[in-house]
């Protein structure tokens, strides 16, 4: 099933939530909507289950207008944080459940549960009362009963969210691996088609093939997980995803690209954005990617002092303070465990591969985003 979204808006109480979203999801694709808390991520989520109504815009199913199709005549899945499961009904029982309200055959329901409840790692376990379940297993079984009916749409809200961290990575990994397989076993051999809801950049990244990172109501940047951790076009995105190494400057030169920045001029490789067309000596937005630094020579040399160093197994994370003594600017780098380096609070001087820089977007949007940080 194909999903597509024309210029959402919401408000509530008179203040914007949602701000134009027009967004598509192919059928049998994952698609991730990323972002902070109050973004509107989960909004949006209500609004493509029917659950909300937008002020402004269209739903469209498969071509077919639901702007204001009523939920249950939708033939969505739904997951969310909570599991929201029927305490009073065993495992079978809350899997049953939409296809009992479906008046579907006794013999298929007890054939459908069974497959779905395998399908889920929970083989076995209809009999069983769902407060006897761990956290994770109630959570394959919300999953399980939103896709018995073998829905149109999947959405998940933030599925993973109360459980502990080392679960959460587990599981994420089993979620990828059971929507690729429901597909076969739902009758829909394009893959389930799913909208998945998460704060997460390593949920987002594991289950989604196409990711919208949200800010504010509106939609970023969105690109498939790899070009958007390669490639983030605005400050606000490459902060959310994790790279601090973001500085303002001024393009003196086009050819090749150099950038005068607070921690002197650097030069920008191949594979960047482009930089902007007109005056030269426009000011711009800079990202130094944390993997840019280097101890043996080459261009963009960095003086600085080392502040601190993170083991983290087989990367270290230097810290090091880089241009005015007054005011320094805070760096952040991985380097392998294996380079030697001096002891915190040493001078240190480090090269930038140039191929590890990149310009993004300016504007006053990404101004606010750098100056509150």
């Amino acid at each position: 099933m194909q999903l597509r979204l024309e210029n959402i808006q919401k408000s509530f109480g008179g203040q914007p939530v949602l701000r134009g979203i027009s967004l598509e999801v192919a059928g049998g694709e994952v698609l991730a909507l990323l972002g902070p808390s109050g973004c509107g991520k989960t909004t949006l989520l209500r609004i493509i289950a029917g659950l909300e109504t937008a002020d402004h815009g269209r739903v469209y199913a498969n071509d077919e207008e639901i702007t204001h199709l009523p939920p249950y005549k939708r033939n969505f899945g739904f997951v969310f944080q909570d599991y929201a499961l029927f305490p009073h009904k065993n495992v079978a029982a809350n899997v049953a459940f939409g296809l009992r309200m479906r008046r579907w055959p006794q013999a298929r329901i007890d054939r459908r549960v069974s497959e779905i409840l395998a399908l889920v790692g929970l083989a076995g376990y209809g009999p069983r009362p769902i407060h006897q379940l761990s956290g994770g297993e109630q959570q394959r079984v919300a999953l399980a009963r939103a896709l018995a009916p073998a829905p149109r749409l999947l959405l998940l809200d933030e599925p993973l969210g109360a459980l502990d961290r080392a679960l959460r990575e587990r599981l994420m990994l089993e979620l990828r691996s059971i929507l690729q397989q429901a597909g076969n076993l739902l009758g829909r051999p394009e893959g389930i088609t799913a909208v998945y809801v998460t704060h997460d950049q390593a949920e987002a990244f594991a289950l989604a093939r196409t990711v919208a990172v949200m800010r504010r109501g509106r939609i970023e940047q969105t690109g498939p997980p790899r070009h958007l951790y390669r490639c983030p076009r605005t400050p606000f995105v490459a902060r959310f995803l994790g790279m601090a190494n973001i500085l303002q400057g001024e393009i003196v030169s086009a050819s090749p690209c150099v950038v005068r920045t607070e921690i002197g001029e650097l030069e920008i490789g191949g594979g960047n954005i482009a930089p902007p067309s007109g005056d030269q000596r426009q000011s711009c937005y800079l990202l130094i990617r944390p993997e840019a630094a280097r101890l043996e020579g080459g261009r963009n040399p960095l003086h600085g002092r080392l502040q601190d160093i993170s083991f983290r197994g087989r990367y270290q994370i230097v810290t090091v303070a880089a241009g005015s003594e007054t005011t320094p600017v805070t760096l952040k780098f991985e380097l392998e465990t294996a380079v030697s380096l001096p002891p915190p609070q040493s001078s240190i001087r480090l090269f930038l591969n140039p191929a590890a820089i990149q310009l993004l977007e300016s504007g006053e949007q990404s101004r606010e985003t750098v100056e509150k940080g």
